[in-house]
């Protein structure tokens, strides 16, 4: 597949606004908050992110978090068909599709008055994010806006961005998987290190407005998993209902209408979407290496023990 270009970018979703996307001046020393993301300087800015201290979070916000390719794309469509059938159902005076996705999903992606006019749109609002909580508007914990965090062992992430990388041109490309294996277990690559990025979210995973959930269990039983999604977020859906979004939701299903929802985005968004890939690419020393700072990073921690390594990285 040619690499594909940012210019492609716009068609992402029709009709949101993806703001500038010209490239960043080099980073000065001060600018600390994307010294610690290593964020792609092509779609994320100092002043995007200063912008972003101007939302206002809601308690009945929406907020999907996952890292860059742990499938945020497939389950925010799970997350946000949950919320759109259950205002059909119980709120349809309140329903406005056309509002609900006139941005970009992801907070920090978009232009600089994205915030303004977020902070007019009415409830429910629904939103993805790549960010570390830490980088979160503070508004998000102080409203105790809920978030669903996504988790997906780190072997499966590592060999999906590989593809990523190679497919998307903002990113590095890599000919050698030895190269790019270097560049993200160093933090180098776009949106940093995910083991850091889980050893951070750890910290805040016992708070109320927060449960985690696992590519992988989703995977294994969609339906229980958009049931448990419609719970936490509190909307009034039947077991029917959270069927019905799951059949919706299969890989199978949204790759055949990515053209139409991601346009040139979607053959490089929605590859494989599936469990173990990573044998395809991982040597030995990779995976044992993997191994180790997984062990003595996340081992015994409450985002290590949802992620069951012993059964999908071994």
């Amino acid at each position: 597949m040619e690499k594909l270009n940012l210019t492609g970018a716009p068609q992402i979703t029709e009709g949101k606004n993806l703001g500038s996307v010209t490239p960043l001046p080099e980073e000065k020393e001060e600018e600390t908050f994307e010294k610690c993301l290593t964020l792609d300087r092509t779609l994320c800015s100092p002043e995007q992110f200063k912008a972003l201290e101007s939302f206002e979070a809601r308690s009945d916000d929406v907020f999907l978090a996952g890292y860059c390719k742990s499938g945020t794309n497939w389950v925010g469509q799970i997350v946000t068909d949950l919320v759109v059938l259950s205002a059909k159902k119980h709120e349809p005076e309140k329903l406005n599709e056309k509002l609900l996705l006139a941005e970009i999903p992801y907070i920090e992606i978009g232009d600089l008055e994205k915030y303004q006019r977020m902070n007019s749109y009415p409830s429910r609002r629904v939103m993805f994010t790549h960010l570390r909580p830490d980088k979160l508007p503070k508004s998000v914990f102080k409203n105790k806006a809920k978030i669903l965090l996504l988790i997906r062992n780190p072997k499966d992430v590592a060999a999906s961005f590989f593809h990523f990388s190679n497919n998307f041109a903002p990113y590095p490309p890599y000919d050698k998987f030895e190269d790019y294996f270097r560049a993200l277990m160093e933090g180098q690559m776009p949106w940093g290190s995910y083991i850091e990025y889980l050893c951070v979210w750890n910290k805040f995973i016992d708070k109320e407005n927060v449960m985690p959930i696992t590519y992988e269990e989703l995977k294994e039983n969609t339906a229980a998993g958009a049931k448990k999604i419609a719970e936490f977020f509190e909307l009034n859906l039947s077991d029917e209902d959270c069927l019905g979004v799951a059949e919706r939701s299969t890989f199978k299903a949204m790759k055949g209408n990515s053209k139409s929802t991601h346009g040139e985005f979607g053959d490089v968004l929605f590859r494989k979407g599936g469990v173990s890939d990573w044998k395809t690419l991982f040597g030995q020393e990779n995976s044992q290496e993997m191994d180790r700072i997984f062990k003595e990073r996340l081992a015994g921690t409450k985002v290590g023990s949802n992620i069951k390594y012993d059964v999908y990285c071994k």
